[in-house]
């Protein structure tokens, strides 16, 4: 089981080493005049340099919440609409939930950056996309303005960005979607962060653009050797990228572990309905796409036991009724490194996994 308190350390075959960015039992909860919203209610996991995670979940399971807590974005607003925010996060060795304001906005950029899920409501409509690159840039470095510009130049540059020593003086309306999430790109990546997490970066592009955005942010962690959260309800797009796979439902981790162990031997029936109405390309398709039946629970009032019971076809299959009384927790059997949290047993799910689900996918 994932310990809810422990320091910013990761295992790797045996191997006990520091993580970069260690979140432990994170929780942000929303008051609001119709009950507490439990958006993330214990969430741990380990990221280390270099590498990609990827959280994948429908709308509503906490994705993006807890993009927003990593960055310390929820410290804003008025104080009655304001979360609170419980756990750890370490980033580097640095505890960030505790950490002051002024030293949480020092790390943000340099540190640590965010590609939001809308560049255009992301990014200022009245400043030039060179302003707010060279903004970016300037917070963190003492350099005067045409420095900063050449920058900003070379970034957009970088980012694919055609004829940039123009467009550097573009508004963001002038810019297509895919220009757009380039330059958000651009504007995350100004500083080199260690950490980058991109937010649905593909949403609403096409898919010859997706994959263009895709291999830019490969390319660019590559090269500066960053961390990535890959946030994304797409599991395409995280077969692509992601070394390790974080599934949420309810504000929960139901489902951890490398890409290859989550996509090939899925242990938790929420990933079995995702990967079930993904579609297919690399083989004929027959039948028609399995959707996950029903809808998210309401985060003010999660069911009682697993989240996910009133929507699993395997609800009963435990006996005592575990299901629908006992929360499950997050195992991995043997040391594995591949978590679930499900009452029925290892070799139950194995036998359903196998003889069931995988044929048909």
């Amino acid at each position: 089981m994932i310990p809810e308190q422990s320091g910013p350390r990761s295992e790797t075959g045996g191997e006990t080493r520091e993580a970069f960015l260690s979140v432990r039992d994170l929780k942000v909860h929303f008051p609001t005049d119709d009950g507490l919203v439990k958006s993330v209610d214990g969430l741990s996991f380990d990221l280390e340099r270099g590498k990609t995670l990827g959280i994948v979940g429908e709308s509503g399971s906490g994705k993006s919440v807890t993009s927003l807590a990593l960055m310390g974005l929820h410290r804003t607003g008025n104080a009655r609409s304001r979360p609170t925010i419980g756990g750890e996060v370490w980033l580097d060795g640095e505890e960030l939930l505790r950490a002051d304001a002024d030293e949480v906005r020092r790390l943000r950029g340099r540190k640590m950056a965010m590609v939001f899920q809308d560049p255009l409501s992301a990014m200022h409509p009245y400043y030039t996309v060179g302003h707010q690159i060279i903004e970016a840039y300037r917070t963190h470095h003492d350099v005067d303005k045409k420095t900063a510009k050449k920058r900003a130049v070379e970034m957009l540059d970088r980012v694919g960005i055609p004829e940039p020593g123009q467009r550097v003086d573009a508004y963001p309306h002038e810019f297509s979607g895919g220009m757009r999430q380039r330059a958000m790109i651009a504007m995350a990546l100004v500083n080199n962060p260690e950490l980058l997490i991109a937010d649905e970066p593909t949403t609403a592009l096409d898919v010859t653009v997706q994959a263009q955005i895709l291999d830019l942010i490969r390319d660019l962690q590559k090269e500066f050797g960053s961390a990535v959260i890959m946030i994304t309800h797409d599991l395409g797009v995280v077969a692509e990228m992601a070394d390790d796979i974080l599934v949420m439902y309810g504000g929960r981790c139901v489902e951890r572990g490398s890409a290859e162990k989550v996509f090939y031997e899925p242990k938790h029936p929420y990933t079995w309905g995702l990967l079930g109405s993904m579609p297919r390309i690399d083989r004929d398709q027959t039948e028609r796409l399995i959707p996950v039946k029903g809808s998210p629970p309401s985060l003010i009032n999660i069911p009682s036991g697993c989240a996910f019971n009133p929507r699993c076809p395997y609800a009963d299959v435990p006996k005592d009724n575990l299901t629908r009384t006992v929360r499950p927790e997050l195992v991995t059997p043997d040391g594995d490194r591949h978590w679930s949290a499900c009452h029925m047993s290892q070799e139950e799910r194995t036998r359903i996994w196998t003889e069931e689900i995988a044929p048909k996918l």
